[in-house]
């Protein structure tokens, strides 16, 4: 754990990172990394009891990435942190490195759950939030969704099971950047921030709205929700911009896995300002 007032400038140096390596290995799915750095680094940084010396720890928490095309922030972490080796992270999307662009699970690495495909990441975290639970352990079970994902039945059908069991234990963290794959979420279906709330509501929830680009102020509600009072699932959402940080990628849909050429990084990043 770092002090709070650092973990601005560990953001800034995971995205530098993520950048570095993803720019030079010509690896896409740069702009759906970059929405979600903050709330990782608000979580391994700050919030999330874990060991990186022992990944099998028993008594850990877990996270579920569930937005598995955007781990590459989730992969500088854990090279910085010592989980995962740091040649792996450099040779990133390269035959140098096992790891994959769409992230599978590698619990030696620290990684708990392979998503590929969108909408199964919330099922896995409420099943292990539910295992813990019949084990009565004190652990917390994490779950970053984008906000497309809601748009798969799978997702619902968790949060019903979530709410009848009472796991309190389950926070969700929705990174909402408002586009999914080639188009903006509103032009495919209606899941802005107030449905969203009002069908979370409707599950039992009572979702925290925070800015999704302030890692001390992210880890203030993720602590908020961990102390709060209810039996039910935690949920957070998160409000970010895709290709946070990029002048040319910032709400721009093409560049969900394009890379961006050299003339485009030359307008330059707006996050060290």
């Amino acid at each position: 754990m770092i002090q709070v007032k650092e973990l601005k400038a560990k953001a800034n140096f995971i995205r530098d990172e993520v950048l570095r390596v993803s720019v030079a290995n010509k690896a896409g799915h740069i702009a759906p990394s970059m929405s979600c750095i903050d709330i990782l680094v608000a979580l391994y940084y700050d919030c999330m009891s874990i060991d990186p010396e022992n990944p099998y720890w028993e008594d850990r928490d877990r996270l579920v990435f569930s937005k598995a095309h955007g781990c590459y922030g989730l992969y500088a972490i854990l090279a910085d942190i010592g989980m995962l080796p740091k040649e792996e992270w450099e040779g990133f999307y390269t035959p140098e490195s096992t790891l994959l662009g769409c992230m599978d699970r590698r619990l030696e690495y620290g990684i708990e759950a392979g998503c590929g495909s969108l909408g199964h990441g919330l099922p896995i975290a409420v099943g292990m939030a539910y295992g813990a639970k019949c084990q009565e352990k004190d652990t917390y079970t994490y779950c970053i969704i984008g906000d497309g994902e809601f748009q798969e039945g799978s997702c619902w059908e968790a949060l019903q099971f979530a709410a009848k069991y009472t796991l309190d234990h389950l926070i969700i963290i929705v990174d909402k950047n408002r586009l999914q794959a080639m188009d903006f979420i509103d032009n495919v279906l209606d899941i802005e921030e107030e449905d969203l709330i009002k069908k979370l509501e409707g599950f039992g929830l009572s979702p925290i709205v925070c800015p999704g680009h302030d890692a001390e102020v992210l880890a203030s509600c993720i602590e908020k929700s961990k102390v709060s009072s209810g039996d039910q699932p935690k949920a957070i959402i998160a409000s970010t911009i895709k290709g946070y940080g990029l002048k040319c990628m910032e709400n721009v849909a093409k560049f969900h896995f394009r890379l961006p050429t050299p003339e485009e990084l030359e307008g330059g990043a707006t996050y060290g300002n």
